[in-house]
């Protein structure tokens, strides 16, 4: 496993933003069609064959987000962890969707409860 500085993470992140903002709106598409097809309602946004190929696209950007060293933790909201090192300690630096860039990280053992902030001393 690889272990990411902070700023490594936030720059893999960057990397990736254009996927995750794919990600999102095609996430958005596909319940907007599932709701759609449950209810008997045409879709904007096509049928059952068009929504079993959007989640394929949905998996194959899950797919591009893991190769950028994220792991993927959370699909709606979206969640990413980097794995990291904090003061000698393995750690993930913790990314929520909505969130600007990666300002939390939490113990391997605490999860999204143990969340805490980064601090100046991350960024060295």
């Amino acid at each position: 496993m690889t272990a990411y500085t902070l700023r490594e993470a936030r720059d893999r992140l960057a990397g990736v933003r254009d996927q995750i903002d794919r990600l999102i709106a095609r996430r958005a598409d596909l319940a907007e069609m599932r709701a759609d097809i449950e209810a008997g309602r045409e879709s904007p946004h096509g049928r059952l064959p068009d929504a079993k190929a959007m989640e394929a696209a949905l998996f194959a950007e899950l797919e591009v987000l893991a190769e950028s060293g994220a792991q993927v933790k959370g699909f709606a909201p979206l969640l990413l962890d980097y794995p990291g090192e904090r003061d000698g300690e393995p750690i993930l630096w913790c990314w929520l969707e909505g969130d600007q860039d990666i300002d939390w990280y939490h113990r391997l053992d605490c999860g999204f409860a143990g969340r805490r902030r980064v601090s100046e001393n991350d960024l060295r």
